[in-house]
């Protein structure tokens, strides 16, 4: 039994490649709209991911502007705030300087103190060491006050220097103050309490709407988590402050949930008073411009891709049943039916229409020439026999014997033969370049002389190489007398050509071509790309084509390769 013979690792290998090739070409094998489509992603879905990140960017660059303009806000507050505590502090230590608090002459003290706070909105108090009101500014002299509102004054009284106290309720004044405290020795040897009262609301002004970004709000809030005064009209003076999860003593921004919300909260700590600023917003609508701009820049990008999708896919249509007719013609051309250009909307098929109707025009002109030259063959053939057969009577004739006749009918058919290789070894020295120009450029030549110049020495080209530049001569006319060179009155061809060692150049100009503007150099037309492929795949030539501002300029470079001889 035969053994089949065992496959190498490098066959095994090009196997698979092959294998893992013709999969990819399967799996890639989609109708034009799938990668029209794709190119549209393509294009499309980076240009938004790049948009999505400058907004994203974009926002929280706004977000941090916002934010530090939020504690430049809430450090201005606390510079209003600390410079009205002081300003209260250096009044209490210049009324405890003007005299001594004497409790038996308090009228002149009253006296003295109400004309210095005189527009200040203030009153001075007066407390003693069992926290009984001595004095206030704020009710005539002589009134009976009784004990101090201020739970906190035992630590005022410690104190050995300015005190400024919580929000309070003050019986006197019946609203929320607060007081500013210095403690003085009396001459009677008691501890006293220096106190100025400030109504709460009247802090409202630090706290203000209008210096805050909008829907945000500001608070003054106390060490006990008592609001002083507050933007918000819902949160009033002397009730706790509703971010309960808030630090007591916190600096910078941070993110709250408090029942259930979250908001954005910026916060100062003054040290003169120990209070606090806060400013807070709800995080909607902290995070509403970035949202915006996002559902923004969705609703733009649906929209855009919708309309661009939607072109893509007309386009995609009109180009596919161009294709599908293009097939028709072609299964047409294939049955040797004559083929008349159609019109189509996109150019690109309608070249490719003219060009099968030009195809299938030369396959019935190619189909004559056939039966001509297969008439012609049979002719020659015919004569051919005539000619044997007149060599053969003739040897026949003049024979006396039959080796004569033989020796006389073998040499009558070597001179036939030497015959027929004369004419193919003139046929071989190939066709002069010149004369095939001119042979190709005649039927578009103009009535006036000099628009069609021819330049170059003797060349002779061997068969193959003279039909494909035939055929590449008659695409560079018909080109020129479309739209180049040959389409108007005073447009002239320059058709320069040159031999060297290593190779053959053939340089085609056109000039005086009437162009709007210059086509750009990347863009190639259908007569480009049959030129390009004949030269490229039958004659490896290179080729270089340049647009110039009054017309085409071709130049081929085509290596030696046994195909070109010098000479005449």
């Amino acid at each position: 039994m035969l053994k089949a013979p065992e496959k190498s690792e490098g066959e095994v290998s090009s196997g698979g490649l092959q294998a893992v090739a013709a999969f990819v070409r399967q799996y890639l094998r989609r109708p034009f709209s799938f990668y029209l489509l794709s190119l549209l992603l393509i294009a499309i879905v980076p240009s938004f991911i790049f948009s999505f990140v400058i907004v994203k960017r974009s926002v929280d660059a706004q977000e941090q502007v916002v934010t530090s303009l939020l504690k430049a806000s809430t450090g201005s507050v606390t510079r209003i705030v600390e410079r009205e505590v002081e300003g209260m502090m250096t009044t209490l230590k210049v009324l405890s300087t003007s005299g001594a608090v004497d409790l038996r002459n308090l009228r002149g003290f009253y006296d003295r103190a109400s004309s210095a706070l005189a527009g200040t909105h203030s009153n001075l108090i007066v407390v003693d060491s069992d926290h009984n009101l001595r004095m206030s500014t704020g009710v005539p002299v002589g009134t009976l006050l009784g004990r101090a509102s201020d739970p906190d004054l035992d630590i005022a009284f410690k104190s050995s220097g300015p005190v400024v106290s919580g929000a309070f309720f003050a019986n006197t004044a019946k609203s929320w103050v607060f007081n500013v405290y210095l403690p003085i020795n009396g001459p009677d040897g008691e501890r006293y309490l220096l106190g100025l009262t400030q109504d709460a609301a009247r802090m409202a002004k630090a706290v203000n709407r209008d210096t805050l970004s909008p829907g945000w709000n500001a608070a003054l809030v106390d060490g006990k988590g008592k609001v002083i005064a507050s933007s918000d009209p819902s949160t009033r003076p002397g009730e706790a402050f509703f971010l309960d999860a808030l630090p007591q003593i916190s600096i910078g921004v941070s993110d709250i949930n408090e029942h259930g919300v979250a908001y954005r909260v910026v916060s100062e700590f003054s040290v003169v008073t120990g209070w606090r600023i806060v400013a807070w917003a709800p995080r909607e609508i902290v995070d509403a411009p970035i949202l915006w701009s996002f559902l923004w820049l969705s609703l733009g990008g649906i929209i855009f891709a919708s309309i661009a999708i939607a072109g893509s896919l007309i386009i995609a249509r009109l180009l596919t049943q161009g294709v599908k007719l293009l097939a028709l013609d072609a299964r047409r051309l294939g049955a040797g039916e004559v083929i008349e250009p159609r019109r189509y909307v996109i150019t690109e098929v309608e070249a490719v229409s003219a060009s099968l109707a030009r195809a299938a025009a030369a396959r019935t002109r190619a189909e004559a020439e056939i039966r001509l030259l297969m008439r012609e063959v049979a002719h020659r053939s015919k004569n051919q026999l005539t000619v044997i057969q007149s060599m053969l009577a003739q040897s026949a004739w003049s024979s006396e014997d039959t080796s004569e006749f033989v020796d006389a009918f073998r040499k009558r058919l070597a001179g036939l033969a030497r015959s027929t290789d004369l004419m193919i070894a003139n046929a071989a020295m190939g066709v002069d370049f010149r004369e095939l120009a001119e042979e190709q450029l005649q039927p578009f030549a103009p009535d006036e002389p000099g628009r069609i110049v021819l330049d170059g020495p003797a060349l002779r080209l061997e068969t193959q190489m003279a039909q494909t530049l035939g055929m590449v001569l008659h695409e560079l006319a018909t080109n020129a007398i479309k739209h180049g060179a040959l389409a108007n009155a005073t447009g002239t061809i320059k058709l320069e050509w040159s031999s060297s060692a290593g190779a053959t150049i053939i340089r085609w100009r056109e000039s005086g071509a009437d162009l709007v503007e210059p086509a750009p150099t990347h863009r190639r037309g259908f007569g480009s790309v049959v030129i390009e492929r004949m030269l490229g795949m039958a004659l490896r030539a290179e080729l270089e084509r340049t647009m110039h501002a009054d017309g085409i300029e071709w130049c081929i470079r085509i290596p030696r390769t046994g195909g070109v001889e010098d000479g005449a």
